[in-house]
């Protein structure tokens, strides 16, 4: 007999939606809004495609990005890094990223609306136990993970199903 247990999906930016950002003149990133950053300490520059920090020496961009673009009063957007190689991280199921587990992070809880459900703060390396209570209110959709202390958006947090 099989069970049907929840488990939940980090999810990463594609990156697809930053592609043309190398393509771009320095003016036209500045233009933009965008800047060119260089790590130059790990962790400190976590990338939201690849949901790794980037290395020391290795070059970044620093943008403004939506980040939960839903009508109402919960649209979000702020400020993201993203590593100019970036590739599509693809976690497992209930995979977390080592990016998450060395940060202290809020937790937002939404439903299918984008409305705020719930929220939680809590260090990265007890975040299954947060996600399961989050995702034990059934109206809950996804979650969305910030760093607590600046705020900035990291990932999305699905339910996925699994046997």
């Amino acid at each position: 007999m099989t069970t049907l247990t929840t488990t939940f999906q980090v999810v990463a930016l594609s990156a697809g939606a930053f592609a043309g950002l190398a393509a771009l003149s320095p003016d036209e990133l500045e233009a933009r809004g965008i800047r060119r950053v260089v790590a130059d300490d790990k962790p400190g520059f976590p990338c939201r495609v690849s949901l790794e920090d980037a290395e020391p020496g290795e070059p970044l961009w620093l943008l403004h990005h939506v980040h939960h673009d839903v009508p109402g009063p919960y649209r979000a957007s702020g400020p993201i890094y993203v590593r100019e190689r970036a590739v599509d991280a693809t976690p497992a199921p209930s995979e977390v990223p080592a990016m998450l587990r060395c940060r202290l992070l809020s937790l937002r809880a939404y439903d299918a609306h984008g409305m705020l459900r719930d929220a939680e703060v809590c260090d990265g390396t007890a975040l299954e136990p947060v996600v399961a209570r989050l995702f034990s209110d059934p109206d809950v959709a996804y979650l969305h993970a910030h760093n607590a202390r600046p705020g900035c958006f990291n990932c999305r947090i699905e339910r996925a199903a699994s046997v």
